[in-house]
């Protein structure tokens, strides 16, 4: 199943579309269930934990039939992850939240680690710099595999910023609480990337994409903004489900 994150939905649907047509390629059978809420993550990072509660139960609920969970976004991967300490009084809850962080994994993670398929026949003819987000690389400690699946893209050559892993400055609510530091971090990684000399920025992380590619364009240097889905879909047809 596909975990869906609220940012996704709501403002890069062709993200999920791209997620389901590579995974199905790759053998899967990827199903979306309806009723999907948001994981909880803004809402923990804001401390309001028992708020997050009932959002956990719900997606626990919906997963639950799952024999894996994919998600295209590392932070809510994580966050999912997170659920078992949600419950620390309900061994019940408790062995719930542990079943399904257990089987959810971060999309690239998924392809290359449990799927062991890693060439799409993608096709991209473009200089492009990975970007680490903070919650793919350091958090869940996915670095190599989003690189084995793009070494396999057609006409694509990766190149690597000074900081490939250096934070863009979005942090969901960080960006909100501390808009001159955010702004300073995003300035710093759109530098490092503009002098790579790269026509486009490919991510795992959907809300790193945005904030770097928000900057970009808002300081009039626009790059072209991918998720790594959207590059593996290059070389499916469009009717691949």
């Amino acid at each position: 199943m596909i975990f869906i994150p609220c940012l996704v939905q709501d403002v890069l649907p062709e993200i999920a579309e791209a997620c389901g047509r590579v995974l199905h390629a790759a053998g899967a059978r990827p199903e979306i269930p309806a009723g999907q809420t948001c994981c909880g993550q803004l809402l923990f990072k804001l401390g309001h934990v028992r708020k997050v509660t009932p959002l956990a139960r719900r997606v626990m609920d919906l997963f639950e039939p799952a024999d894996a969970v994919v998600c295209p976004s590392g932070s809510c991967t994580r966050m999912i992850r997170s659920y078992p300490d949600l419950f620390p009084s309900d061994p019940e809850l408790a062995a719930a939240a542990r079943s399904l962080a257990a089987k959810t994994y971060e999309f690239s993670q998924f392809l290359v680690d449990i799927l062991g398929v890693l060439d799409f026949g993608a096709h991209l003819p473009a200089t492009a710099v990975y970007h680490d987000s903070c919650q793919v690389g350091r958090a869940l400690g996915v670095v190599s595999q989003p690189r084995q699946l793009l070494a396999r893209v057609r006409g694509l050559t990766l190149v690597e910023p000074a900081r490939p892993d250096a934070c863009c400055g979005f942090g969901g609510p960080f960006s909100l609480r501390f808009p001159g530091v955010s702004e300073a971090l995003v300035q710093e990684k759109a530098e490092s990337i503009l002098a790579t000399r790269a026509t486009t920025v490919i991510s795992a992380e959907p809300s790193c994409l945005l904030n770097i590619g928000g900057y970009l364009q808002k300081n009039t240097t626009p790059l072209a903004t991918l998720h790594i889905a959207q590059v593996l879909a290059t070389g499916l047809t469009k009717g691949t489900r």
